[in-house]
């Protein structure tokens, strides 16, 4: 099977789902091809597009709250969303690279991808089978836009949700959000403190704000300094991704401390998760499953808000994770909450019931499928 996987560079999520199925597609003996379309304008399109993402979530994330509020509204009215107008001239740009490579099957991560190949599906252009991979825990703004063969859902929960907006119910595929298989190892952390460098007498808590370093990650801290104090084998690792303000700022007063450890970016993100107490973490739809594959009891704080209040939500209601809504009242007593070993088995037992670690192993098999029903290539970019 010839698979093409389209992803956008807005913050870390969207890529690590795409990397997943590819992974998977390849264990599975097809073969893979991984394109964020902005990239096919040449002129660093897809740069500016993630940057600006990036940047507006990492210092003004309420004005994307508002945005996506602005956004949520739209979807109302009728016609097609200013999202799907702006991703017009990418198409042609589109339709050119597909008649050039040929594919059994299309993966999008992303919702701007989408609408990209539904201006050539609105254009008469045949493509092959379509499958939308929803990374958020929640229907996004202008999902129901898309022109898309499947839906893929993170939970059967969510169906709903999804066709309340248009989508028909036969095209909703609740398989989950793809992880890599990493996530899913079980007994791996001597081998994970060896290779990390850490000292397996030590307890660890993880916090990140995603691969973006967003959130309140530096006023999480200075609250966190009391809990390390009073417990001398705790060490805070910190992650701060792409985030080089933050990390320079936390430098700056917490470099010297001896129980913080401050990362930039890592590709080691599953090493981390299976050492590490408990993972505090903004409720990302990709980290937050992540945690959940991995067994790790999830403390969430600074949500993005719209889509990331969704997910923190649907974690918290269902036993996942513990929501913090007001880090200095709230912050150190989920510390103390995940102490209690009847706490931690509760949370590891609701992520085992309700995430699917093997979501790629599930999305692979169904569009093996499907493409097999269907009889091969079946595409017109002409």
């Amino acid at each position: 099977m010839e698979a093409l996987i389209l992803s956008c560079a807005t913050g870390g999520g969207h890529h690590a789902a795409a990397l997943a199925l590819q992974e998977e597609l390849v264990r599975r003996g097809h073969r893979a091809d991984f394109l964020d379309p902005y990239t096919l304008a040449g002129t660093g399109m897809d740069v500016r597009v993630g940057s600006c993402y990036v940047k507006c979530v990492q210092r003004m994330p309420a004005l994307f709250g508002l945005i996506y509020k602005i956004g949520d509204g739209y979807r109302r009215l009728p016609g097609k969303s200013p999202v799907f107008w702006a991703n017009k001239k990418t198409s042609e740009k589109m339709r050119t690279y597909l008649k050039q490579h040929s594919y059994d099957v299309i993966f999008i991560t992303h919702l701007f991808s989408g609408e990209i190949l539904t201006h050539l599906q609105r254009e008469g252009v045949r493509l092959p089978k379509i499958f939308y991979i929803a990374t958020d825990y929640t229907c996004i703004p202008f999902t129901e836009e898309l022109e898309c063969d499947y839906f893929v859902i993170p939970s059967p929960l969510l169906k709903q949700d999804f066709c309340q907006w248009g989508i028909p119910p036969e095209k909703v595929f609740p398989a989950g959000i793809p992880v890599r298989r990493e996530f899913m190892e079980r007994d791996g952390r001597t081998k994970a403190l060896a290779h990390l460098g850490l000292h397996p007498q030590n307890r660890y808590i993880l916090m990140a704000g995603g691969s973006i370093g967003a959130g309140k990650l530096f006023e999480a801290i200075g609250i966190l300094r009391q809990y390390l104090e009073e417990h001398g084998e705790c060490v805070l690792i910190v992650v701060c991704g792409t985030n080089r303000r933050l990390y320079e700022r936390i430098r700056k007063k917490y470099g010297k401390e001896p129980r913080i450890l401050l990362l930039e970016r890592t590709e080691d993100m599953a090493e981390y998760l299976k050492i590490c107490d408990c993972y505090i973490s903004k409720p990302g739809g990709i980290s937050s499953t992540e945690a959940a594959a991995a067994h790790v009891p999830l403390i969430h704080i600074s949500p993005i808000p719209g889509c990331e209040t969704k997910n923190a939500a649907f974690f918290s209601e269902h036993g996942m994770s513990i929501g913090v809504s007001d880090l200095k009242k709230g912050l150190l007593r989920a510390i103390h909450q995940l102490t209690d070993s009847r706490v931690v088995l509760s949370m590891t037992k609701a992520q085992q019931e309700m995430i699917d670690p093997l979501a790629a192993e599930k999305i692979v098999a169904f569009a093996e499928k499907a493409v097999s029903e269907k009889g091969g290539k079946e595409s017109d970019c002409t």
